[in-house]
């Protein structure tokens, strides 16, 4: 006989103290803002209110789709994220493994402590870091640039550095901390698989390709159908502080954009209407990629 909810309420109240903090994070910032999606088919007046507002349906996502600058946002915002999944995706799972190679424990603490060291700095620190090193006057790699005879480069500048310098800097500082759950991944494996590897003379990069990417390979389907959900999701804040309108033509993203529309120029439900629109095509890429991994892989979220 199952007990009683208030039965296995008293049993994991301790747990569920522990969830409690988590739920009024998500309840007050994730679920209570939803209320506000109204406003993209409004026409929203801060003076009339969201009841006042008049009624305009699609207007706003039509008005999106047809501004000629919309394609441009979608492209900026697509080609980052997939460069991001492309190239800061793998950088966690390769220096897991190196990790897990490494014998001298006190090395390996050493690695992962200076690894970990750049997720927990602030993103204007970052982009502070970023500016200072590649300023075309007193920056580091320009001083080293001139000593070896080459001309200097005003890389935050122009357009055609900026995906790389944002894409290498994420990687820089997520791929310590993203490493994390994949050696939590790896020390599950049983000890056993690799003595039997041992024994029919695989070496360590044969014992890595058919014990330890096998062993983590759920692990790796998961976070990756995690990570297409946020292939639209760039970050404001580092675009922000390192694009300027000489660079739109490759920063300027979705986040970027609803704000200036959004809150600079008032556009409200403007704003709103963008927001959401790519929600939905995150939410379409999540599921999708979720139900091919189930029907091809047999690993899924649901």
């Amino acid at each position: 006989m199952k007990p009683s909810i208030l039965k296995q309420i008293k049993r994991d109240q301790i747990f569920l103290l522990l969830l409690a903090p988590v739920l009024v994070y998500y309840i007050l910032f994730r679920y209570v803002p939803m209320f506000g999606i109204v406003i993209s088919f409004k026409d929203y007046n801060l003076f009339k209110g969201l009841t006042g507002s008049q009624w305009v349906g699609l207007k706003y996502y039509k008005l999106f789709l047809e501004n000629p600058d919309a394609l441009i946002i979608i492209k900026n915002t697509v080609v980052l994220g997939g460069y991001k999944l492309l190239f800061g995706f793998p950088a966690p799972i390769v220096l897991a493994l190196l990790l897990n190679e490494l014998r001298s424990k006190v090395y390996k603490r050493f690695v992962q402590t200076v690894s970990y060291l750049p997720y927990f700095l602030s993103t204007v620190v970052v982009s502070s870091i970023i500016v200072m090193l590649l300023s075309p006057s007193t920056g580091w790699l320009n001083h080293m640039f001139q000593r070896l005879g080459f001309p200097t480069i005003n890389f935050l500048q122009e357009s055609e550095w900026f995906r790389t310098i944002y894409v290498s800097s994420e990687i820089w500082q997520q791929v310590g901390w993203g490493s994390i759950i994949f050696l939590a991944a790896i020390t599950t494996i049983d000890p056993q698989l690799y003595e039997a590897a041992k024994m029919d003379g695989a070496g360590r990069l044969r014992q890595i390709w058919h014990v330890t990417l096998p062993g983590i390979a759920t692990t790796v389907v998961i976070m990756f159908i995690l990570q297409i959900g946020h292939v639209l999701e760039i970050g404001f804040e580092k675009v922000f502080l390192l694009s300027n309108a000489a660079t739109y033509d490759t920063s300027d993203v979705i986040s970027t954009y609803v704000y200036r529309v959004g809150l600079l120029q008032s556009g409200f439900s403007y704003g709103t209407a963008i927001d959401l629109f790519m929600g939905i095509i995150g939410f379409i890429l999540v599921y999708t990629s979720n139900k091919l991994s189930r029907r091809f892989g047999e690993t899924s979220l649901w």
